[in-house]
């Protein structure tokens, strides 16, 4: 029925644009003096747009409200206990519409049945109701876009209106479905912290300062008495740490390949090397993180063997050099763009004072591409904060408090990953400090954001 739904509004919109343009046409050529204050196509947009909105919000509310009707009157036919076992009511329902589709193998039950052919009538009946709303008032909207063609109809005004409306709706999805996010982590944060009906759950003091991590709790008498431990300190460590080696890495290499691509490479080899460099952030983190695990840990390990250094099978610094290789494009396609966007007047400035090219670049351009360059290492710096599977393959999950590049660390997100692997119930502290790592890691994200826009601010004052 959706098929035939949204078929029907999409011939109803063509042909509410179709005829309305051609209409507006039409009262173009019989008006005496003047002509339309907005053009046809205004006035096709307009109709198709009273077509449109009405039938998509139809269907938009209807459907889901439809489902929730049916499901309760296939229910009714089932005893009133039904309702409290959440589980149980999942698998009938399955049932009910395996029965209904004629996909429900073995004999079906009398109250099954009755449930099915509830089920079958009640979507049948909302279905038919909801195609009929959205037609009537899609033919209302055309017939009111239509009859409403006039030599001084305001169409675009009208159009335009309802453009900034749809813009505004989806800046406000946005922003709403930020603010539910962090509301969301921010509860159940807060129940980590303070339900009382946990287990083993640590306090705020503890979680931020301790110097230990082990969220494993003993689930039987013979694994012993297991240490459960909620110290955050460790992975943020583990975090920087590896975050740290990898704009080492991606920084000096993204940057110095923006200037050489903006500044010196020809137009030919600008367009050849900027895609091939691009590629990197194409690849998927998981091929590095195989990268990572089986090449450049081994390698890593051979040159410290040679040097007599020993150096763990699973270390920060491969993990930090891999992570480092996939912000590469981040910096180096961003800081590009700030520094072609540096007005070429400021170039020709320098050069008319004496400077050569090198000292334009280092005194007058990187200092006026400063805040993008900055914004640009900050997006890299937070893409590799929030990247889980390279640490997994090459740094592994022993939450060491170390600052040495050589060990075995873990980060925040690796240690989210690995809580929440499988199935899980909210209702202990283990599974709750995923969260309470989310809300830490989003406020380490904040404060870094807020640290790039005082910086970004700063030097713009200076050169607009």
């Amino acid at each position: 029925m959706s098929g035939i739904y949204f078929t029907t509004m999409a011939v109803l919109v063509l042909a509410g644009f179709y005829l309305s343009s051609r209409r507006a046409v039409g009262v173009s050529r019989e008006a005496s003096a003047g002509s339309l204050h907005s053009l046809p196509v205004y006035h096709g947009l307009y109709t198709a747009a009273l077509v449109f909105v009405p039938m998509l919000l139809v269907f938009a509310v209807g459907a889901p409200l439809l489902d929730r009707i049916a499901n309760s009157a296939a229910l009714a036919a089932f005893p009133s206990s039904l309702a409290t076992d959440e589980l149980h009511r999942g698998a009938t329902l399955r049932d009910v519409y395996n029965l209904a589709a004629n996909q429900y193998s073995g004999a079906p039950s009398l109250e099954l049945q009755n449930a099915a052919e509830t089920l079958k009538s009640t979507l049948s009946l909302g279905r038919w109701t909801i195609f009929g709303l959205g037609v009537a008032l899609g033919l209302a909207g055309f017939a009111l876009g239509f009859t409403s063609i006039d030599k001084q109809f305001r169409a675009r005004n009208r159009f335009e209106r309802f453009v900034l409306i749809v813009l505004f709706a989806c800046a406000t999805v946005a922003i709403l479905t930020t603010v539910g996010i962090v509301f969301s982590v921010l509860y159940e944060t807060i129940r980590f912290f303070f339900d009382p009906s946990l287990k083993g759950r640590p306090t705020v003091t503890d979680f931020l300062f301790g110097t230990e991590w082990n969220p494993q709790a003993a689930l039987r008498a013979d694994q012993g008495d297991i240490k459960t431990a909620f110290g955050f300190v460790p992975l943020l460590t583990g975090t920087l740490l590896i975050t740290l080696i990898a704009i080492l890495v991606a920084g000096p290499l993204g940057l110095f390949s923006a200037i050489y691509l903006s500044e010196y490479a020809t137009p030919r080899i600008r367009a050849f090397a900027k895609p091939i460099l691009e590629i990197l952030a194409g690849i998927p983190t998981v091929v590095l993180g195989f990268f990572a695990a089986l090449t450049v840990a081994p390698i890593i390990r051979g040159w410290g063997h040679h040097v007599g250094l020993d150096i763990a099978s699973e270390s920060a610094l491969a993990a930090g050099v891999v992570m480092g290789m996939m912000i590469i494009p981040f910096i180096s396609s961003l800081s590009d763009d700030v520094i072609n966007a540096v007005p070429q007047s400021l170039r020709d400035g320098a050069y008319a004072l004496g400077a050569t090219k090198s000292e334009t670049i280092r005194n007058v351009i990187l200092p006026a591409a400063l805040p993008g360059i900055v914004s640009a290492f900050m997006l890299a710096i937070s893409r590799a904060i929030g990247e889980t599977m390279i640490v997994v393959m090459a740094a592994g999950l022993a939450a060491n408090l170390t600052f040495n590049p050589l060990d075995a660390v873990t980060t925040i997100t690796v240690q989210i990953k690995t809580i929440l692997v499988g199935d899980q119930e909210f209702d202990s502290a283990k599974t709750l400090a995923a969260f309470a790592l989310g809300f830490v890691l989003f406020f380490v994200t904040l404060v870094l954001n807020v640290i790039a826009l005082a910086i970004v601010r700063r030097y713009r004052e200076q050169y607009d």
